[in-house]
């Protein structure tokens, strides 16, 4: 075979994998199904092959939906890399790594504590990577990661952002201090939009922007001031170049396009049930329905709702 053989060869391939994963693009399910019960998804995130990835609470484990399925199949078992109850995940293609949030809500009795952690996995087999340890107290929630290659990790009890520098070891406090409000205001969903680190606060339903210093520090925190309210948000994802999608408590997914402190909302989606998070696949988008509600129920209240089967609703997006 000659050189220039192989080279037309090798550009017949990349244009034949490149036509493929714009066919399943295209080929975006309606809606994403998630088998058994006692799920309780929490986070989802999309590589840009239109592979969809799901993080559950009540298997603690992390489901794989191949492009173009409808199905969820198990891809991170529970345990697998030290991993309990898994939050916030964030695929990351730049350097082929699946982000997650691991808890364990209930602590054991006479026993030390199950320290909260940022774990990182193999984005294609799913092997384990490393795992990065919160803060005694702290809670790991979701992940962004930033374009200067530093991981950001929302502490929803510590309300503030923990940081990964790039070939770093180590998590450090990278913005917090009150900024973002009291104890209790809950900081949740966290994404970095144009080169800065946006935050909310699912109690307080504010979002805040978090400026990022040359030498990657933290600067000045802005509360943003929105066109109309977003309730109790939890999950987001980057979208549009200037703007996000987040999950609202009322049922909804926003839209916020962010011009200096202000945030132009608009709704993208409604009728949801106890959505928790959202990710986009091509021109379509995908809003997780956790059920959260069920799981967080207290004894001797009100009794929760029943368990339906679990799904993220696929709604098409606007540019």
């Amino acid at each position: 075979m000659t050189k220039r053989t192989a080279r037309l060869l090798r550009g017949l391939t990349a244009v034949a994998g490149v036509a493929a994963g714009a066919a399943a693009l295209a080929a975006a399910p309606a809606e994403i199904r998630i088998p058994g019960t006692g799920v309780f998804p929490e986070s989802l995130t999309s590589s840009r092959d239109g592979t969809v990835y799901i993080g559950s609470v009540g298997q603690a484990q992390v489901y794989r939906v191949a492009p173009g399925r409808d199905t969820a199949e198990v891809f991170i078992k529970p345990g697998t890399g030290g991993i309990r109850e898994v939050f916030g995940v964030l695929a990351d293609d730049r350097t082929n790594t699946l982000w997650l949030c691991s808890n364990l809500r209930a602590q054991p009795q006479n026993a030390p504590p199950v320290p909260s952690a940022l774990h990182s996995f193999d984005l294609k087999t799913g092997a384990p990577k490393a795992s990065y340890q919160f803060p005694p107290g702290g809670m790991c929630n979701d992940v962004a990661v930033g374009g200067n290659g530093s991981v950001y990790a929302t502490d929803t009890i510590g309300m503030q952002v923990l940081r990964l520098p790039k070939g770093g070891n180590k998590l450090e406090v990278w913005a917090g201090n009150g900024a973002f409000g009291p104890a209790g205001g809950v900081l949740d969903g966290i994404a970095v939009v144009d080169g800065r680190v946006i935050v909310n606060t699912l109690a307080t339903s504010k979002l805040f922007a978090v400026n990022i210093r040359n030498d990657g520090s933290a600067g000045k925190v802005d509360e943003l001031a929105l066109s109309s309210p977003v309730t109790r948000p939890d999950g987001m994802r980057p979208y549009g170049g200037k703007g996000l999608l987040t999950t609202d408590g009322t049922g909804k997914i926003q839209r916020v396009v962010i011009n200096g402190n202000k945030g132009e909302v608009t709704t993208v989606k409604d009728g949801l049930d106890g959505v928790v998070a959202v990710t986009t696949v091509g021109d379509m988008g995908y809003a997780l329905e956790g059920q959260l509600a069920i799981l967080m129920a207290r004894p001797g209240g009100p009794p929760p709702p029943a368990e339906k089967p679990f799904r993220a609703v696929g709604f098409p997006l606007k540019r």
